[in-house]
């Protein structure tokens, strides 16, 4: 494997404080496998994206809306490299209330004149996408609907349960009658308690779709970068150091990137005209 003495600037969103340790270990070990690397952390993936287009840093550890942003506003050349195994066909549920309670829901159609709680306005798997399906199902916000939508952490993409858990007490409490969610947290709060499968259950799912991705600006040769990319992939769960890193970052397995799994998101902030005027 080739090795490179010129280090490989990552940005990141620094949207908890294990994120520090995340990329510690992560430096560290490249450092120790001679791929020197360091990393710039953001507060929000929009400056991150400005940053990776104007050259200042070699990678970006992307939400997949700002994936989108990247490659629109690159004109399509830059490139996804290396993503999560559990960034790969994931989907977002529409959950109610279950049949016989009291203003329970059924179908996506019985959602019309309903309120639906969402996540943060930019999170892709708790407001986006779920937003999408119901319109591809003729349900417009705000004409067919009330959106209920709880803005925690705006320019962090939903990279945070704060949104969707604030919108899941939102249905529990009454205050809305369906709710987003991620598909992990809705299999995680239905075994930990914080959701009685009982009295709630899913009404609706979207279409799978991708999440975060290491991006790379076209100016960035295959050569600066292979030695990195090759350096991630070789990172193992059976490395108890490693499976500290990977259980915070919440993977198995580093995976080549791919494309292929942005169509439900690249539709959704068509149909809500998410970056008209940006």
């Amino acid at each position: 494997m080739s090795k490179t003495s010129e280090p490989i600037l990552v940005g990141a969103v620094a949207y908890d404080p294990k994120v520090v340790t995340i990329w510690d270990i992560i430096k560290g070990y490249f450092q120790d496998n001679g791929c020197p690397m360091d990393y710039v952390f953001y507060s929000n993936y929009e400056l991150q994206v400005k940053a990776l287009l104007e050259g200042s840093i070699d990678v970006a550890w992307n939400s997949p809306l700002a994936w989108l942003d990247a490659h629109r506003s690159s004109g399509g050349t830059c490139r996804a490299i290396a993503m999560r195994d559990t960034d790969r066909d994931r989907v977002s549920h529409i959950v109610a209330r279950r049949p016989p309670s009291v203003n329970s829901v059924e179908t996506v159609e019985g959602l019309r004149g309903k309120t639906v709680a969402v996540g943060a306005s930019d999170s892709p798997q708790a407001t986006l996408i779920p937003i999408g399906l119901l319109q591809r199902q003729g349900l417009e916000p705000g004409a067919d609907f009330t959106l209920l939508r709880f803005d925690v952490l705006v320019g962090k993409h939903g990279d945070h349960i704060g949104g969707e858990r604030d919108a899941f007490q939102a249905l529990a409490s009454g205050e809305a009658d369906a709710c987003a969610m991620l598909d992990l947290n809705w299999k995680l709060w239905s075994s930990d308690g914080t959701i009685d499968p009982a009295r709630y259950y899913v009404i609706a799912t979207t279409d799978q779709f991708d999440h975060c991705v290491f991006t790379v600006h076209e100016n960035v040769p295959d050569e600066h970068i292979r030695p990195w990319l090759e350096t991630l992939f070789t990172m193992s769960y059976d490395n108890p150091a490693h499976r500290e890193m990977m259980d915070m970052e919440g993977l198995k397995e580093w995976l080549p990137g791919r494309i292929s799994g942005f169509g439900a998101l690249t539709d959704a902030v068509e149909r809500q005209h998410f970056f008209e005027g940006r």
